[in-house]
């Protein structure tokens, strides 16, 4: 009967060997496929992030080169608008001064010969009269 005792024990023991060693397996087993899962989550989460990033940067990037193109035509309008503006606002005032240096100058010449010019204008008007009577005299005698 001993020796029946003895073989159960060994058997019990070699069974519980037997079922500690599958246990560990087994646990090890499946911490290896967790951990195998989380890092593939983490690789998985760090692309799709990658990923949107780089196509928010390309969004990014695109929008600020048309708005930048949009304000550049914007700019380019604007100041032709200010030189056609600039041009023309400087040609009426070109065409103003003109008109008051001649005003200044008639002004002038008037002011300071006044009198002389009326006296040039009589003797002028009294030479032309002395040319017509002469003409008409050359006319009467031509016929």
């Amino acid at each position: 009967m001993s020796d029946l005792i003895l073989e159960q024990r060994t058997a019990s023991q070699t069974d519980k060997k037997t079922r500690r060693k599958r246990g560990n397996r087994t646990f090890f087993l499946f911490v290896c496929i967790w951990v195998i899962i989380i890092c593939s989550g983490i690789l998985g989460a760090k692309w799709y992030t990658e990923r949107i990033q780089q196509t928010l940067s390309a969004d990014l990037e695109r929008q600020t080169a048309s708005q930048i193109a949009a304000m550049q035509q914007t700019y380019e309008a604007r100041m032709l608008q200010l030189e056609t503006d600039y041009t023309a606002d400087l040609g009426e005032l070109k065409a103003k001064v003109d008109a008051l240096n001649e005003l200044l100058t008639f002004t002038k010449d008037n002011a300071a010969s006044k009198t002389d010019n009326s006296n040039k204008l009589y003797t002028q008007l009294n030479e032309v009269k002395k040319q017509l009577n002469e003409l008409k005299k050359s006319l009467d005698v031509l016929k």
